[in-house]
């Protein structure tokens, strides 16, 4: 296992658990406890998480595990959904694209469509996410425009007000959300409260709001509130989702697509 893989599959271990011992990483990965402790020491320089006797812990009480790190969970589920999203976005309309690991996929499902090959432009994609505009702007089809702001290092989203000026300019004709929760009652959510607003922006300045997000994060609740439930037009996720969360977001208007 090469080491940028391991890292991966430690800070994955260590969202869900919390807290992980040497030993027991060592275990779990079929690697030695030496090579453990010292990616342990590596991935604490970076402030990845915090070094304990014997093992490690989260970095942090909102720990948010940064987007090159995220990239293989739930991978086929969110290549799936991706494809389902990119469906509903017809030639010519202007997309709104926030940050994250499915809206990147959405980016990359979007690209490949035989019919967007061509236009002046095929496709409008208005984007705060770096990484998006980058593999989109080889595209000479698509019209990307990048708002202003900050870069977020965590996710490659630009943040803050720089981006309004943008936003407050432009209509879209449907924004794609990827959400780390979302949830009828408190509608969908980010880790970060400006990042959540930059997004909250984006679904303003739409026709249509689309979540695309995999079942894990359904039902969950995050700090920062982007956009209310009642307002989301459509939810994409995968077919583990729970049938009662189905009903749950029908009877709340939103129309729910399984993949």
């Amino acid at each position: 296992m090469s080491r940028d893989a391991r890292w991966k599959a430690l800070l994955e271990l260590l969202v869900e658990r919390g807290r992980l011992d040497v030993e027991e990483a060592a275990a779990e990965l079929s690697v030695s406890a030496a090579t453990i402790r010292r990616d342990f020491d590596q991935l604490a320089e970076q402030q990845m998480l915090v070094r304990t006797r014997g093992g490690a812990v989260v970095h942090g009480v909102s720990y948010e595990l940064p987007l090159r790190y995220k990239t293989a969970r739930r991978a086929s589920e969110k290549q799936r959904i991706a494809t389902a999203v990119a469906d509903l976005v017809a030639p010519g309309e202007a997309v709104g694209l926030t940050g994250g690991t499915t809206t990147t996929e959405v980016a990359r499902a979007l690209a490949v469509r035989g019919d967007l090959a061509t236009g002046s432009p095929a496709l409008t994609v208005v984007t705060n996410a770096l990484n998006i505009a980058n593999e989109l702007a080889v595209r000479p089809q698509f019209k990307i425009v990048v708002t202003g702001g900050v870069a977020r290092p965590q996710s490659y989203e630009l943040i803050g007000p720089l981006a309004d000026g943008v936003l407050g300019q432009i209509r879209l004709d449907v924004a794609v959300l990827g959400v780390v929760a979302f949830d009828v009652v408190h509608g969908a959510a980010a880790h970060d409260e400006a990042e959540a607003a930059i997004n909250r922006l984006l679904c303003e300045r739409a026709e249509r709001v689309v979540v695309a997000a995999d079942s894990s994060k359904l039902g969950q609740r995050a700090f920062a509130r982007i956009y209310p439930a009642r307002l989301v037009d459509t939810l994409v996720t995968d077919t583990a989702v729970d049938p009662e969360a189905v009903h749950r977001f029908e009877e709340a208007g939103i129309r729910v697509v399984a993949v």
